[in-house]
């Protein structure tokens, strides 16, 4: 019994019934397997879901990294391929998030089922920072350029919160926004652009 098997079934519970399993035992005994297996994987439930939303990040990130041409892409360009391969990685498991959307929605950035994919986005801004701080596309301030990554934390619950409401067709209006998003931040991290603002500013006011 391996962590995807148990992470697999744990989604398909919460699809047929549109909760979380009662308990370990319940849920195992619908496995056939023992609680040990289960335990010698996961501590809890809330562990599961843990390592679900890391798997989104995991799967997006492998996905890129066998991408030739995101490998030649400017910084802002993998930013936002990042977002586009994150969102369709998410898409695929549209039904499991929509079950459990108002937890996401919740106005609090440290979200707990969250907190293990919010490590790992962590470090891969840093190193896309790391390459920006390289290549002059991200400008390098004293004291404020360590706060540069929970700004992409909270854009990151941006775009996920958006697409969860977002109901125009094949997503369009998430991609836009995430467009828009992404280059607002580099104009702030490069040279603090009013009119990126503005525009983002006139695209969320248009959309209400």
């Amino acid at each position: 019994m391996d962590k995807k098997t148990i992470r697999d079934a744990y989604k398909t519970y919460w699809l047929e019934n549109g909760k979380k399993p009662v308990s370990v035992y319940t849920f195992c005994q619908q496995l056939n397997i023992t609680e040990t297996a289960f335990y010698d994987n996961y501590s809890a439930f809330e562990a599961v879901d843990k390592d679900i939303w890391l798997s989104f990040f995991e799967d997006t990130l492998h996905k890129l990294k066998e991408d030739e041409t995101y490998r030649n892409y400017s910084v802002r360009e993998k930013l936002l391929t990042f977002y586009f391969v994150w969102v369709q990685q998410l898409r695929e498991n549209r039904s499991f998030i929509l079950l459990q959307k108002e937890q996401y929605l919740a106005p609090t950035t440290h979200l707990r089922k969250l907190e293990n994919f919010r490590i790992a986005f962590y470090d891969y801004i840093r190193e896309l920072l790391k390459e920006g701080y390289q290549t002059g596309e991200v400008k390098e301030r004293k004291f404020i350029s360590d706060q540069y990554v929970h700004g992409f934390w909270l854009q990151a619950l941006f775009v996920l919160r958006y697409w969860i409401k977002d109901s125009s067709d094949r997503f369009e209006m998430t991609d836009a926004a995430i467009e828009k998003a992404v280059n607002l931040s580099f104009q702030f991290i490069s040279s603090n652009t009013l009119d990126g603002l503005l525009d983002f500013g006139k695209f969320m006011f248009a959309g209400k």
